[in-house]
């Protein structure tokens, strides 16, 4: 149990009660992660716009934003974005548990594309190790056909994890699949 009372979907009020009711529509149910942002409506509200800002991207495909998150996560050993972002990869990209596991040892084993492995390794070096990128990193990464938005939107992507790692790991939310 979090350390703060989350707000279940049955004892939810407005404005949350939609939000809930949208993402029970989207992911069959309401995460445990998304019952702690509620506690601030604000929050939930945001973090539910960037989770479909991302859902809906144009080039930056669902198993390469749950690869972000999942190898972001488990630099900061947060159990519960580990677990979701395993799962999802397994349930809706058709990963492998093998593939997931051998993807967290190492990037060249996730079944991705190399420009996206490319991405991926960026995202990487920029938030988990903390190294600054370079310009020959955002030329190569140009050369295979991602724009400066789609970069950005990754690196996004994973330096925004590291808050909800903190938050989740912070409030001890515990994974819930």
């Amino acid at each position: 149990m979090a350390l703060i009372e989350s707000v279940v979907p049955g004892a939810a009020q407005e404005p949350v009660a939609g939000m809930f009711q949208e993402i029970e529509q989207v992911l069959g149910r309401v995460p445990g992660g998304m019952q702690l942002y509620a506690v601030s409506p604000e929050l939930l509200a945001q973090q539910w716009q960037v989770a479909g800002y991302y859902a809906r991207h144009p080039r930056l495909s669902l198993a390469l934003t749950a690869a972000i998150r999942l190898l972001v996560s488990q630099d900061n050993d947060c159990d519960y974005c580990i677990d979701f972002n395993a799962a999802l990869l397994i349930e809706r990209c058709g990963w492998t548990p093998e593939q997931v596991a051998a993807s967290g040892h190492d990037v060249a084993a996730a079944p991705l594309a190399a420009r996206e492995k490319a991405l991926l390794r960026l995202v990487l070096q920029t938030v988990n190790a903390r190294q600054a990128a370079t310009r020959d990193n955002l030329e190569g990464l140009k050369q295979l056909g991602w724009s400066e938005a789609d970069i950005l939107d990754a690196v996004a992507l994973g330096a925004r994890n590291v808050a909800v790692d903190i938050i989740f790991n912070t409030f001890q939310v515990e994974p819930d699949l």
